[in-house]
């Protein structure tokens, strides 16, 4: 454990996924919030009156009594964090991650923005670790003394870690993948109630091409010139439901060579993390789990499975068109959005010589 701990913000830390990492650095062993942002209703009040707080843990007192910080560089800077989690919306984060990281201070962002950078890491680091060096180049080419991580889009990480098994298995050419989203991925308040109540919503704006783009570069090679996306063709359809988290997907693969159930079943239970990630305190324990039951996984039941780190698979079975098909939950707000920015921070510490 670091001596003393990493001083840390949290950028954006009144929404849901801002909470949510309120609530997963209570007590981190490595990390210590010094400030915490929001917009400029909330600034300068303490974080227990801007918060309308909605999680099943009290809201902890250390962060009940902090200030609420304007979203800027100067103010982040100037509280004396080495790195920011960003909950920030893909807009505001677009401004004020660059200028975070132009002032020396490391950002691992949850945001849309910068993902599809090629300088920017897209990482998880139970699956591509390695592509954390992409920040030498960043910093290299925009002349900044720190750099930018993202996290990918909920459904995706969940889609993700599975995907890396089957495919270093066997060769994943192409997915289809149909999602089953909870409400707390559009954040609070999110869907109004009369539109989601005995409903099902087939849209969920720009979701559908980030699932089809994201997976490619989180399994894709590094080299020289960036990353090099990974050779798979990926279909998404995605729906908005009653649930309040965990993303449910139903997932059809075709791949380079025939698999039996029993076969995707055994590589994916045998996945682990590589081993330089493998003792970060954020590492899902275990990274895959498979279920038996043929009505599992479910979100009520599963999501919190491994501190809801653990993403949970169920239902492999043979598919008449493309050859397999399974179900995969995943906690949105936990591994696909706040867990996953925490996650990232423990890598980049090890990564920097910082822990």
């Amino acid at each position: 454990m670091p001596t003393p701990a990493i001083p840390v913000a949290v950028l954006g830390a009144t929404g849901m996924v801002g909470q949510r990492l309120v609530q997963l650095l209570d007590g981190h062993p490595w990390f210590r919030v010094v400030a915490l942002t929001g917009s400029e209703r909330s600034a300068g009040r303490t974080y227990a009156e801007a918060a309308t707080w909605l999680l099943d843990t009290p809201l902890p007192a250390w962060a009940a009594s902090l200030p609420v910080l304007p979203t800027t560089a100067a103010a982040v800077a100037q509280s004396g964090a080495r790195l920011a989690f960003s909950a920030l919306p893909a807009s505001v984060a677009r401004q004020v991650e660059p200028a975070l990281a132009a002032a020396g201070v490391w950002v691992c962002s949850n945001a849309s923005a910068f993902r599809r950078e090629p300088d920017v890491p897209l990482l998880m680091p139970e699956v591509n670790p390695q592509h954390i060096r992409l920040v030498e180049t960043q910093r290299a080419r925009r002349g900044w003394p720190a750099a930018i991580i993202t996290n990918p889009n909920c459904s995706t990480t969940g889609l993700v870690a599975p995907l890396k098994a089957l495919h270093d298995a066997f060769g994943v050419t192409h997915a289809v993948v149909v999602t089953l989203q909870a409400l707390s991925g559009a954040g609070y308040p999110g869907v109004p109630a009369l539109a989601i109540a005995d409903n099902v919503i087939p849209y969920i704006a720009n979701e559908e091409d980030k699932i089809e783009w994201e997976p490619r570069k989180l399994l894709g090679m590094l080299d020289d010139e960036g990353v090099r996306l990974a050779d798979i063709t990926l279909s998404a359809s995605v729906h908005r439901v009653p649930v309040t988290d965990g993303h449910l997907l139903s997932v059809s693969l075709r791949t380079a060579r025939p698999v039996s159930p029993a076969e995707a079943r055994e590589a994916l239970a045998a996945y682990a993390p590589p081993p330089e990630t493998a003792d970060l305190p954020s590492t899902p324990r275990p990274v895959l789990l498979v279920r038996e039951e043929p009505d599992r996984p479910q979100p009520r039941l599963d999501r919190l499975t491994g501190r809801g780190m653990t993403t949970v698979v169920g239902r492999v079975r043979p598919d008449p068109v493309l050859g397999l098909k399974l179900e995969i939950l995943s906690h949105n707000t936990v591994r696909g959005a706040a867990g996953g920015a925490l996650y990232n921070g423990e890598w980049l510490a090890r990564f920097l010589g910082w822990a």
